[in-house]
């Protein structure tokens, strides 16, 4: 079994910075591709970030790119997501999740997700 906790979420001030963290439990961690999602109230959960499982390519939402960066450390199976010059349509909250082991292909697509935290709330202020 695989179980995903997520923290570092929090109130920040519009600019600023936050740093999420996602630990993984279960001995498939490095192989395992990643991605973070978010959701605010009344919409659908949409893409933010993703990451292959050897950690060579990322991917971001348009919205996100320049600012946000995705990182995994497989010595703690962690995964990360940076986020700066945070703006106010990014408070959301944000989930970590993790595709099936070496699963190539479209980040975007949530159902090749096997697993996702409980999330945690994003909040900024002006």
């Amino acid at each position: 079994q695989v179980q995903l906790v997520e923290s570092g979420g929090g109130l920040v001030q519009a600019g600023g910075s936050l740093r999420l963290s996602c630990v993984v439990s279960g001995r498939t961690f490095n192989n395992r591709p990643m991605g973070w999602f978010r959701q605010t109230p009344g919409k659908e959960r949409e893409f933010v970030a993703g990451l292959a499982w050897s950690g060579d390519n990322t991917y971001y939402a348009e919205s996100v790119k320049g600012r946000f960066t995705i990182s995994r450390d497989n010595t703690k199976t962690t995964v990360y997501l940076q986020m700066n010059s945070l703006k106010h349509e990014d408070p959301a909250v944000y989930y970590c999740a993790a595709r099936a082991p070496f699963l190539i292909g479209n980040f975007y697509r949530q159902r090749d997700y096997e697993y996702w935290g409980q999330g945690t709330q994003v909040t900024v202020s002006s």
